[in-house]
């Protein structure tokens, strides 16, 4: 790297250290870093872009903000002219990862996946810019290995390594299987970055050992080992959990502003800086300032997470509608208003109903089971009058207003 660094011209330098603190802001490891450094030095006195990698297995249709964790990562890459390698995993997807799994995962059929991959096209779109990105499907190369590539891929890595994995030591130390077919999938996406010849592979912390895989794979194959460059996981609104469609502790970049808007208002406090820095597109010195008026108190969390919220709808909106949305949630919210716009929902039933089958009936509830709890713990009204009796008989009537927690409003239109 000392003989790299001689080569540089001043300006080359500055170059080389403002992309770097660019890349290395909110990440939680790369490896090597040295690696990383040299690559983008290379680039620069080369005028050479560098091939940066994001495998997706489209295992949902629906990208959340733990998505846009690393996309925006990659879009700071685009921004700098690299070259962006989206890799969907058409043909690992059929496997199914088994990162973080206690069972194998239901592999996805054909349709589910060009299905999901099209709608995360079209979602990326509000994050990077998809007409400078090469997009590759790994079924162009893997489905074209015969048996005896197979064999000869799998006679460069160990069981012991491939036993390295905590999600298989786990499974083994609780005598749970593992099918022979889930030690390929970080096989296969070691592979992957030998066909692409990429530099640096992203992904999320849980996504640290397939990764290197890239790395182990393209130093077998005689090629120059990619970099990995690890995001950190971004808990949910349960601040507990990753963020997951299944886990139901998500904010979708595709969801309305007003609800968009309303679940941010609910991200703990204790995550605030973290949702900044990762999520939002608040420069270094903004990012600063919020950090330091939260220590200091000069800055309110309730007045923090306004501008978190609002940031956010603007981000994947416009400026006016995270200004309509914001307005809304002071009015329903904190002034306890109901909202100017309730969707009207149709109702062909008895025009008295127990409130379970009326909220199941409305779906606001997926089941009568999830409704009972939700009356129970106080979160369902009935114009503005609260239910606490799953067996209620709810008297319906033209606009009756029917309320599900803080958020999810229904207007009864009698059939």
């Amino acid at each position: 790297m000392m003989e790299l660094k001689k080569q540089l011209t001043e300006d080359q330098a500055n170059e080389v250290k403002r992309q770097m603190a660019i890349y290395a802001q909110g990440v939680q490891d790369i490896i090597p870093f040295e690696d990383l450094e040299k690559k983008v030095a290379k680039s620069v006195l080369e005028n050479r872009p560098l091939k940066i990698k994001l495998g997706l297995d489209p295992s949902a249709p629906d990208v959340h903000l733990g998505h846009t964790v690393v996309l925006k990562k990659m879009r700071q890459f685009q921004e700098n002219g690299h070259i962006i390698q989206l890799l969907i995993g058409d043909f690992t997807g059929k496997i199914g990862d088994p990162t973080g799994k206690s069972v194998a995962r239901k592999p996805l059929t054909d349709e589910e996946v060009q299905h999901n991959a099209k709608t995360y096209f079209e979602q990326f779109g509000k994050v990077m810019d998809m007409e400078k990105i090469e997009l590759h499907s790994n079924s162009e190369w893997l489905s074209k290995l015969n048996f005896e590539d197979v064999i000869q891929l799998a006679g460069k890595i160990t069981v012991a390594r491939l036993m390295e994995r905590d999600d298989f030591e786990e499974r083994t130390a609780l005598g749970k299987p593992i099918s022979l077919h889930e030690f390929f999938y970080p096989v296969m996406q070691g592979y992957d970055s030998v066909v692409l010849e990429c530099d640096i592979e992203l992904g999320g912390t849980d996504q640290h050992f397939n990764i290197l895989m890239g790395r182990h794979f393209q130093e077998k194959f005689g090629k120059e080992k990619q970099v990995a460059l690890l995001m950190p996981l971004l808990e949910g609104l349960d601040g507990v959990e990753k963020m997951s469609k299944s886990k139901k502790n998500y904010i979708g970049i595709d969801e309305k502003p007003e609800e968009m808007y309303g679940k941010a208002m609910s991200i703990p406090d204790g995550l605030m800086k973290k949702y900044f820095e990762l999520v939002t597109d608040c420069t270094p010195e903004q990012l600063d300032i919020v950090k330091a008026g939260l220590e200091s108190g000069e800055l309110h969390p309730r007045d923090a997470k306004m501008l978190l919220a609002k940031t956010i709808v603007r981000m994947y909106h416009n400026e006016e509608a995270a200004a309509k949305a914001e307005e809304h949630f002071k009015n329903v919210f904190q002034k306890k208003q109901l909202p100017d716009q309730i969707d009207g929902v149709e109702w062909r039933g008895d025009h008295q109903v127990v409130i379970t089958a009326l909220l199941v009936g409305l779906k606001l509830m997926n089941s009568k089971s999830e409704a009972r709890r939700m009356v129970e713990n106080g979160g369902i009204q009935v114009n503005s009058v609260k239910i606490l009796d799953p067996a209620e008989a709810i008297t319906l009537e033209n606009n009756t207003i029917v309320q599900v927690g803080k958020r999810k409003f229904a207007k009864v239109v009698l059939g």
